[in-house]
């Protein structure tokens, strides 16, 4: 069998947001009403702050195929996440594809986080506060495009020379209004959808922060350790997560001292139906995500299956 090898320029030209959001709408409905393997999460403290992880099975009632992801973090390099999509065959277990995992995942998270805004934030919602002005937040504000028609982005980042360069880069790509904010307060003071995408170890947002009927979308606290959101801000918040027991085990509620109690739904189950989301414009919802094997496997599966008729992407036949 004919391994397809995908580098990160293969993998970006074969994904497609548009077609990935839809993709993974229903990759959320399918997980939330037929969940067949439970995921899991290995991780490995290396030297200096780098994170070996692997996460597997990737896999879905209707995709033929599942997922293994390899990849390792190390803060304050460029790309912070480097590694790599394994993509078997579900009958045979043979090796269908290995693809770059860095753009694969920054890619699926951001598109995971506009999915999130198009259920959860108002209908009218259309300011943007970015905290943190990393590779995330560009794609987030990129994917966000997708399912609001946004009027102005304010950026902050403990950095003020990364938040200067973001808006100055975002504003040529976008035409859009994007702003340096000089502080926290400041950044989120009017925004109607706040992101928060940073290495934090310490939570920054606080009841009192944001106004009524704001949707959060939390990133960074996908490992033990990181926080960014209050217990005391999520206890008063609608919270969502993409999984419950590995949001108390390794990501948002569990970094502040919750458990599954203070959790109101997985996004799954509101995409399915079967938890309201917003019930009122002023409720305030969080979306906290850590990132699980089937978003990986359904932006896997969306690549592979572009890629059947890119001539330019190589192969290898391991068994050969």
């Amino acid at each position: 069998m004919r391994t397809l090898l995908l580098t990160r320029s293969d993998v970006s030209r074969n994904l497609q947001a548009p077609l990935l959001l839809e993709d993974l709408r229903e990759a959320f409905r399918t997980d939330a009403l037929a969940r067949t393997v439970a995921p899991q999460r290995a991780r490995a403290s290396l030297h200096a702050e780098g994170t070996a992880l692997v996460l597997f099975p990737g896999s879905l009632p209707a995709i033929p195929a599942y997922s293994v992801k390899v990849h390792a973090k190390f803060p304050g390099q460029s790309p912070a996440i480097r590694g790599v999509v394994h993509l078997h065959d579900v009958a045979t277990g043979e090796l269908m594809a290995v693809m770059d995992a860095g753009h694969l995942t920054a890619v699926r998270t951001g598109v995971v986080g506009a999915l999130s805004a198009d259920v959860l934030a108002r209908p009218d919602a259309s300011r943007v506060a970015l905290i943190g002005a990393g590779r995330q937040a560009v794609l987030q504000l990129k994917s966000l495009r997708l399912v609001r028609s946004l009027t102005h982005v304010r950026v902050f980042d403990t950095a003020p020379e990364r938040s200067l360069a973001f808006a100055t880069r975002m504003y040529q790509e976008l035409n859009l209004p994007v702003r340096m904010a000089e502080t926290l307060e400041e950044a989120v003071s009017d925004a109607d959808i706040v992101v928060t995408a940073t290495w934090s170890r310490h939570p920054f947002l606080h009841p009192g922060m944001v106004r009524p009927g704001t949707h959060l979308i939390a990133l960074g606290a996908d490992e033990p350790g990181k926080t960014e959101l209050s217990a005391e801000l999520l206890r008063q918040s609608r919270f969502i997560v993409d999984h419950r027991g590995l949001a108390v085990s390794t990501g948002a509620a569990g970094a502040v001292g919750l458990g599954e109690e203070a959790i109101h739904a997985e996004l799954g189950e509101v995409l399915a139906g079967l938890k309201p989301g917003r019930t009122s414009e002023a409720d305030v919802t969080v979306f906290a995500a850590v990132g699980l094997p089937f978003q990986d496997l359904a932006a896997a599966w969306h690549v592979y299956q572009s890629a059947q008729g890119d001539d330019a992407v190589g192969g290898l036949d391991f068994d050969a």
